[in-house]
């Protein structure tokens, strides 16, 4: 059972919460101060010239909130690069409440570029558990252009076992948590690039693909991408987007999960735990 604490919103939420619980143990009850993973809505919204139209809320974990947006609109195909972005912003329109001030993101794109949001109006409601729904077919993507991945680089399996440890040890919220997801980008080696943390396992990759856009990093031709959970079609997709060859996972993947590697050229590694995993597609990238 938890017990909510009043607290009013006096500043930017954080990405963690405190809660008073009370502990069923060993026969006996206590209160003890407990740290939960914040999860609060995001809306995204589009701004051209003085419209402002929503095409995203997401239930996200406070922070990182530009990169997520970024890596949204990128995922979904409506900006390539940093340079299709002229301003990135929480909305300060006087009509916002007070509370909601830093859940809004207004993402300006530069002039001159058409992006067709059709597919988002139709339902921009996305949860932190199953990301946006009603998502595109494999025949889709091929229609939005998405290119077959590229050969290269080439992973030994050593490296591939050795992500999962890495991911794990640089997971500061987790620590605090014991709620979160993340995803972390790799180079061919095994070093670590960035990580990011969210409730919701597509945000942290949002986040990733948003920080290397921001970073002026993509494509990530020679990245690997490890997610803590499981594999799934959007993750695919927005990995693809982003160009990344390889995907690892520490679950299992989807079957659309592995028709989207196999179409497109990416190596799709999941069970990755321990000594072991499984290699779904793309095997010319792992060494023997």
């Amino acid at each position: 059972m938890i017990e909510k604490q009043r607290v009013g919103r006096t500043k930017r939420p954080g990405n963690k919460t405190k809660a008073r619980v009370r502990v069923f143990e060993g026969g006996k009850t206590r209160l003890k101060s407990d740290t939960l993973a914040t999860e609060e809505p995001m809306e995204i919204r589009l701004v051209t010239g003085d419209v402002r139209q929503t095409v995203a809320v997401t239930m996200r974990t406070p922070g990182n909130d530009f990169e997520l947006a970024a890596g949204f609109l990128h995922g979904e195909g409506i900006i390539a690069s940093k340079d299709d972005v002229k301003k990135i912003s929480y909305c300060t329109d006087p009509e916002v409440d007070a509370e909601q001030l830093y859940n809004i993101v207004n993402v300006e794109l530069r002039a001159g570029l058409e992006a067709d949001i059709s597919p988002l109006e139709r339902n921009f409601y996305t949860t932190s558990a199953c990301g946006v729904c009603g998502k595109a077919s494999l025949e889709q993507l091929e229609l939005r252009g998405c290119p077959v991945v590229p050969p290269g680089p080439v992973l030994s399996p050593e490296v591939v076992l050795s992500l999962p440890e890495k991911l794990r040890d640089a997971q500061a919220l987790f620590d605090s948590t014991g709620g979160l997801h993340a995803a972390a980008l790799f180079d061919a080696q095994g070093n670590l690039l960035a990580l990011r943390e969210d409730v919701g396992r597509h945000n942290a990759t949002d986040k990733l693909i948003g920080w290397a856009l921001m970073e002026g990093r993509l494509p990530l031709s020679s990245g690997v991408v490890l997610v803590s959970g499981r594999s799934s079609f959007e993750i695919l997709q927005k990995c693809l987007q982003a160009g990344v060859p390889v995907v690892c996972a520490i679950s299992a993947p989807s079957s659309l999960a592995v028709d989207v590697a196999r179409e497109f050229g990416m190596t799709l590694i999941g069970f990755l735990r321990g000594e072991r995993f499984n290699l779904y597609s793309g095997s010319e990238r792992i060494a023997d």
